[in-house]
């Protein structure tokens, strides 16, 4: 892949992982990326596809719902992260942004910006500079800073979320679908936000997203992922160019949406895995919810 980060070591790297729920249900197959020191990558696909699952599979969240990394490797800075927690992963730079925003609704926005320092255990005045620092960032959260989280607009609530993983200085950030619900000139701001924050301090970025035409704008590479299992990768100009992300992806073919793959060349194609006794029936579907 060419790009920002090209040359640089990864700061993570997925090899050929596979993630099953509870014990049956099959939500990656042989899932193998990189994101390199200092660069943005884009992860697109569908609802279902696997977006959601790989960030968790990166930042340790799995166990939380019932999922676990059942073959292959995930490594940060070199290490795998299979024996850190999610916590220590935090300590160590690695945050994830989940999807929903989820912050704490009856807490104020002061204290769920300490929360994100909480890991870290900072001092008294490291945690003020660093809730200070957002602020900067964030004007309308220093205006709103007593509010109760669940009182504010789902655009403050995003600001709020990626706040609160700012407050730990992390030098990589899993973003995952930080557009859904969210008027377009709320998008822009957030997705000028991590382009600040990728040129002017080096944050990595990986960014799940479905808003594949602004995700591509600002990425340096890409990956693509149906049904658990990537079928392209690139630059985001290589994945921009493809005639078959353009018509699935950017709506710049009309007809009936088909699955990906079957557009892909042969060369694409992931390889299929058809040893061991878990379920791939219905990895779209009815592991939605948990893949995605």
């Amino acid at each position: 892949m060419s790009g920002a980060g090209e040359g640089r070591p990864p700061i993570l790297s997925m090899q050929d992982v596979e993630v099953v729920y509870d014990g049956i249900v099959l939500g990656l197959r042989s899932v193998s990326l990189t994101v390199s020191e200092g660069s943005i990558v884009a992860l697109l696909g569908a609802n279902g596809a696997g977006k959601s699952t790989t960030l968790k599979a990166a930042s340790g969240l799995l166990s939380a719902e019932r999922g676990e990394v059942r073959r292959g490797t995930v490594h940060y800075r070199g290490r795998p992260i299979a024996a850190r927690t999610p916590s220590r992963l935090v300590r160590d730079g690695l945050v994830q942004v989940l999807e929903g925003r989820r912050c704490f609704p009856h807490l104020s926005v002061e204290e769920n910006l300490a929360t994100g320092a909480f890991a870290g255990r900072p001092s008294r005045p490291e945690l003020a500079r660093a809730v200070e620092r957002v602020y900067e960032r964030f004007p309308a959260l220093r205006d709103k800073r007593r509010t109760a989280a669940g009182h504010l607009s789902g655009g403050e609530q995003q600001m709020l979320a990626i706040g609160r993983a700012l407050v730990g200085r992390p030098s990589l950030v899993l973003l995952d679908e930080p557009s859904m619900g969210l008027a377009p000139k709320v998008v822009e701001e957030i997705f000028l936000l991590v382009r600040e924050l990728h040129a002017r301090e080096g944050v990595s970025f990986l960014l799940a997203e479905q808003n594949a035409a602004a995700a591509l704008a600002m990425a340096d590479s890409a990956y693509v992922l149906e049904n658990g299992s990537v079928v392209a990768s690139g630059s985001s100009a290589d994945i921009r160019a493809r005639e078959d992300v353009r018509g699935l992806y950017l709506g710049e073919r009309a007809g009936r949406r088909a699955r990906f793959r079957d557009r892909c060349r042969p060369a694409d194609r992931a390889p299929e895995r058809t040893e061991g006794p878990v379920q791939t029936r219905g990895v779209g579907a009815a592991a939605s919810a948990a893949a995605d």
